[in-house]
C-alpha cells in the first residue's frame, strides 16, 4: 500500500531516515512511521508470543551469557559496592 502524500514525503526526507510521528486527524491517534529495516529489528517487541515466563527468563539468561555476563571480569562489576571508596 502506498499512501505517501507530499507532506509526509517531505517529513520523511527531513527526518533523514529517522522516525516521523503522524496524527490521524479523525481520531487524534498518533502513529510513528519508521523505515522497514528498522521496524524488522524491533517488531518482535510488538508481537504477541506464546512463551511462558520461565521460557522468557531462560532466553534472557542465555542472551546475557552470550554477552559475557558469566565471565570472570563481571565479578568485579557484580561486587561493585564492595569496591566503592
Amino acid at each position: 500500500m502506498t499512501i505517501l502524500n507530499p507532506e509526509l514525503i517531505q517529513a520523511l526526507q527531513q527526518a533523514g531516515g529517522g522516525p516521523v510521528t503522524v496524527v490521524n486527524p479523525q481520531t487524534g491517534i498518533e502513529y510513528v512511521v519508521v523505515r522497514a529495516d528498522l521496524y524488522q529489528r524491533v517488531k518482535s517487541l510488538f508481537e504477541t508470543d506464546d512463551l511462558s515466563s520461565e521460557e522468557k527468563r531462560l532466553l534472557l539468561a542465555e542472551s546475557g551469557k552470550r554477552a559475557g555476563s558469566d565471565s570472570p571480569e563481571m565479578d568485579e562489576y557484580d561486587d561493585y559496592d564492595a569496591h566503592r571508596p
